[in-house]
């Protein structure tokens, strides 16, 4: 049931993305003016930002609202009325560690008590501050260096993810973990680095030491994020679209006073003119440019149902399995432009892909090998159960 429900997450990753990708692409590029002036860029990231939230937070109500248990309550439905997980007694379980049995040894587990709500949305609302700061340094750094080196970057996600977990909450991982991050980083690095680069993306811009910092900082505010949801996974009993609901709400009406504040120029976070609330001129661009409505739209839905696929995921197998699947649908992808467009692949980007195919083929080994062991102790309690 675990790798049925694991397939199921992945390919819902690997298409609402794909569709998210070519909208976001779309988006990048110049739109027609109503009047057939200049074609001109959509800039407004905090309006894109907005209607996907806005978009995800909608869906992950409705699916809440239609799997609802009978006899469930609103706030339970919600997840307000959130228990404390019952091993969240100050020392967090990781995701991917051998948990003990407690029936085993003649222990039992406490049960579960109620979790102060208002912790529980701050937690949250954490989560939504800092996925709302994370973006426009990653936007900056564009300016900075080239979208190679960006994707290289972000190909390294793994490694702050678990290097935040570490340093936030001191959560401790099982070797395997940290063989199939070094595994599934050195292989995405290969395949990107060994590819034939275009002369153009060479230069001053791909070394850029301000540029690798602002994607520095992009990377480690992601890393947060993700070791912050692991660890209201860890210690509170909610559920991913509770999480995805939540943080979606927060981080939608964060977008939405942002867009409406006349907020100063600052080079980094806020590079447009100051004084001036974007949600004028993100109006008048969609006013005059219609085609871009369309785009918009999907890359706002796609993203949100991508979404549902993506708590679902982290709250069943972990933030560290969401990032190998998120980075693996990028080879994939790439994989699949060699095919359509009949680009060649260097030897040194075959190489990389395989390297890429062991990690995940360790950590898929593992998994079942954990699930296994988890079904032999389940069937010996229940034959210990029967002979009492």
């Amino acid at each position: 049931m675990a790798l049925i429900r694991l397939a199921v997450c992945v390919i819902g990753v690997y298409a609402m993305f794909l569709i998210w990708g070519i909208a976001q692409e779309r988006l990048s590029a110049p739109f027609p003016h109503v009047l057939g002036g200049k074609p001109e860029r959509f800039r407004s990231v905090l309006l894109m930002n907005t209607t996907q939230s806005a978009a995800s937070a909608i869906s992950a109500l409705l699916y809440m609202l239609i799997t609802r248990k009978s006899g469930q309550t609103l706030l339970q439905t919600l997840g307000l009325g959130a228990k404390l997980a019952p091993h969240a007694n100050g020392a967090s379980k990781p995701h991917g560690v051998a948990k003990s049995n407690g029936a085993a040894n003649g222990s039992t587990q406490p049960a579960p008590t109620a979790a102060p709500t208002r912790v529980l949305l701050s937690r949250f609302l954490q989560c939504a501050v800092l996925i709302t700061c994370a973006s426009p340094f990653g936007f900056a750094a564009l300016s900075h260096i080239s979208y190679p080196t960006m994707v290289l970057g972000k190909s390294c996600k793994l490694v702050p993810v678990m290097l935040m977990n570490v340093v936030l909450y001191r959560r401790k991982f099982a070797p395997y973990k940290y063989l199939v991050v070094a595994t599934v980083t050195a292989g995405i690095t290969l395949f990107m680095y060994m590819g034939n680069a275009p002369a153009k993306h060479k230069g001053v811009a791909e070394s850029s030491l301000w540029g690798l910092f602002l994607l520095l900082i992009n990377l480690l505010l992601d890393g947060a994020v993700n070791s912050t949801q692991d660890e209201i996974f860890t210690k509170y009993k909610v559920s991913g679209q509770q999480m995805m609901l939540w943080i979606n709400t927060f981080s939608t009406a964060i977008t939405i006073v942002l867009m409406f504040a006349p907020l100063p120029h600052i080079p980094t976070i806020h590079p447009g003119p100051g004084g001036v609330a974007e949600w004028a001129s993100a109006m008048d661009y969609v006013r005059t440019h219609p085609d871009s409505i369309i785009p918009l739209l999907q890359f706002a839905f796609t993203g949100a149902i991508g979404q549902l696929f993506i708590f679902e995921t982290l709250q069943h197998f972990g933030s560290l399995t969401l990032v190998t699947i998120t980075l693996t649908r990028k080879l994939f992808t790439m994989i699949l432009s060699v095919v359509v467009y009949k680009h060649r692949l260097t030897l040194g980007q075959w190489a990389g892909a395989a390297i890429v195919f062991l990690g995940i083929s360790i950590e898929a080994y593992v998994k079942r090998q954990e699930i296994h062991a988890k079904r032999v102790i389940a069937e010996k309690e229940k034959a210990k159960i029967k002979d009492l």
